[in-house]
């Protein structure tokens, strides 16, 4: 099939779309099919869309929709669709009604869309190839922290966390990120002048961060939202526990009582579960490291790759005729 990939960052981005655009088209392509990444629709033959964001690639879905009726729709779902809610992120019902499938990254946001809708929803958790093994460092306790300066990110969180650390601590925080505007950057790069367990790397190629990842004892997620954040399978992948925000895109993927949660926005809870993951009070380290161990396969690329395959399955099986198309507008 000749396939439009629809991305609302640019192919090359190492932004969390970009990164999933690319991944999703190489395994298509893998199966076979023709892949062309673009940030909208501009017209031409395709036999199917797979279009990332509901809200930012609307006007995409609603044009291929309106001129190739019987090809399939497949929306992947993206925290900033998915959290709060469709509503208060302006994703319009209408748009969602074309899609024949809709990819979620974890379980829980599949719970997200309408009744009705739910049965066209596939959770497909993200991957990541072996990345090559690295050593920790031994003059200190590295903590990851890989995220764009974004507020849905909340960055400057993790650096407030270790502020609060006992002085005999050896936490310090590696943060990899670009920031996308100069008042964010002047932010950060002050906090990390002034905080001296905070590195701010600013953005690094992918392979570089995912080396950062490789090499730390934890990772720490703040974010206040997330559809099913990349770096928490790419964690899992390379091997390193993980210390979240209490939210559904990660309890979604981690489980409803992973031990190694946060409330949002709390950085004194967060500095007191780093703190007692670097002592390893009570086993806790050893329970994250576990734990997160156990999960290591959600991460294989088989795995994705073989979803991707049994949903165009699905979809050539069903073969949706225009009328169909008019129709599935119904409940």
């Amino acid at each position: 099939m000749k396939i439009l990939m629809a991305s609302p960052e640019p192919p090359a981005s190492d932004y969390g779309n970009g990164v999933t655009a690319r991944r999703w088209a190489g395994m298509l392509r893998e199966l076979g099919h023709d892949v062309l990444i673009s940030l909208g629709y501009e017209g031409g033959g395709y036999d199917a869309l797979v279009a990332l964001h509901a809200g930012r690639s609307a006007e995409c879905i609603r044009r291929f929709a309106a001129e190739h009726p019987g090809a399939p729709i497949v929306i992947g779902l993206t925290g900033t669709d998915l959290y709060p809610d469709f509503a208060t992120s302006g994703v319009d019902p209408a748009v969602l009604e074309l899609a024949d499938r809709f990819v979620t990254l974890q379980g829980h946001g599949v719970q997200q869309l309408p009744p009705h809708l739910r049965p066209r929803a596939r959770v497909i958790t993200q991957s990541l190839p072996p990345v090559p093994a690295a050593q920790p460092r031994t003059d200190c306790f590295e903590v990851a922290f890989l995220a764009h300066v974004r507020p849905v990110k909340d960055p400057l969180l993790p650096a407030k966390a270790v502020r609060l650390l006992p002085a005999d601590s050896r936490i310090a925080l590696t943060h990899a990120g670009g920031a996308r505007d100069e008042a964010s950057q002047r932010e950060v790069a002050a906090e990390a002048a002034d905080n001296p367990r905070y590195t701010w790397l600013g953005a690094l190629p992918r392979a570089d961060a995912l080396q950062v990842l490789a090499r730390s004892r934890l990772l720490v997620l703040s974010s206040r939202h997330e559809g099913g954040a990349n770096v928490v399978t790419e964690a899992l992948a390379v091997g390193v526990p993980v210390i979240s925000t209490h939210i559904p895109g990660s309890t979604g993927l981690l489980g409803d009582d992973y031990p190694g949660y946060f409330p949002v926005g709390d950085a004194d809870a967060l500095a007191a579960a780093l703190h007692a993951a670097e002592r390893n009070d009570g086993g806790v380290y050893d329970r994250l490291k576990e734990r997160c161990g156990a999960l290591r396969h959600l991460a294989e690329p088989g795995r994705e790759k073989d979803a991707w395959s049994g949903l165009w399955a699905e979809l050539r099986a069903e073969q949706p005729s225009p009328t169909d198309r008019v129709r599935r507008g119904q409940p």
